[in-house]
C-alpha cells in the first residue's frame, strides 16, 4: 500500500492567486511558510524556514481565494505532486507542491497578523474553527444540522459530558 500524504501547519506567505482553467475549473495557489526551531552544536537556537507552495482546485479553491490573506494561520492536508514542464527559454523545469483537500483556518475571523500575539492566535476550548475540505459544499463549513443547534450547550464546570463534547 503507498501513501501520498502532506499535513502542514503555517502562515501564508503572500495573498492567493485564483484563476479559472480554460475547462472552466477554479485554481487557487499560495503558498505557506512552516518554521523549525532546534539547538545547533554550539547550544545556539537556529530557525530554519520552509515555503510550501500549496493548489487547491474547484470549491475549496474558490473558499481559499475568498477568505485567506497574507500572514493568516492555516492547516492544510493534501497530497505531494511534482509538476515538470519545459520554459520559454528550453529549459526543463519542475515544482512540488502541495495538492490541497483540507483546510482549516487557525485565526479569527477580522484578526490581521499585525495585531495578533500568541495567545490569541490559539482558539479557546469553546470556540470550533471551520475545516473545509474539497468536496464539501460552499456554505457548509462548521454547519450544524437544527437539532445539534438546539440543544443547549453544558456550562463549564459541570460534571456532564456529552458525545459532542469529545474532541474524536
Amino acid at each position: 500500500m503507498d501513501v501520498n500524504r502532506a499535513t502542514i501547519v503555517g502562515r501564508l506567505t503572500r495573498d492567493p492567486e485564483s484563476r479559472v482553467t480554460p475547462n472552466g475549473v477554479n485554481v487557487t495557489s499560495f503558498s505557506v511558510a512552516t518554521n523549525f526551531v532546534y539547538k545547533n552544536q554550539n547550544g545556539e537556537k537556529v530557525e530554519q524556514v520552509e515555503y510550501h507552495n500549496i493548489v487547491t482546485w474547484r470549491k475549496l479553491a474558490e473558499i481559499a481565494a475568498q477568505y485567506l490573506k497574507r500572514g493568516q494561520r492555516v492547516l492544510i492536508e493534501g497530497r505531494l505532486q511534482t509538476r515538470s514542464w519545459e520554459a520559454n527559454d528550453g529549459t526543463k523545469r519542475q515544482r512540488t507542491e502541495i495538492v490541497g483537500d483540507n483546510l482549516i483556518m487557525l485565526d479569527r475571523a477580522g484578526q490581521s497578523s499585525a495585531n495578533r500575539d500568541d495567545s490569541q492566535s490559539q482558539p479557546s476550548p469553546t470556540e470550533e474553527m471551520p475545516s473545509i475540505q474539497a468536496d464539501q459544499p460552499v456554505g457548509q463549513a462548521g454547519a450544524q444540522s437544527p437539532e445539534q443547534q438546539q440543544q443547549p450547550k453544558p456550562k463549564a464546570g459541570s460534571d456532564d459530558i456529552s458525545v459532542e463534547d469529545i474532541p474524536f
